[in-house]
């Protein structure tokens, strides 16, 4: 079988595969969450704008600050 993806899908990273079990548990999460106030939106958006800016500490780094 052969499946054509439209190249205006494929540009922008617009296109996602994903297995339906992993789909199905990602759906189910999201439409079972709870919504976010404000200030918890402005904290995770404030957390994806550092991870994106290179921001973070790993792990390793934790661990390795506290000495464990």
């Amino acid at each position: 079988m052969t499946i054509t993806i439209p190249k205006n899908l494929i540009k922008n990273d617009d296109l996602v595969l994903v297995p339906k079990k992993e789909y199905e548990k990602l759906f189910n999460f999201w439409t079972n969450a709870e919504s976010l106030t404000k200030m918890e939106k402005k904290s995770v958006d404030k957390g994806f704008y550092e991870i994106k800016n290179g921001k973070f500490f790993t792990s390793k780094e934790v661990k390795k600050q506290l000495g464990l």
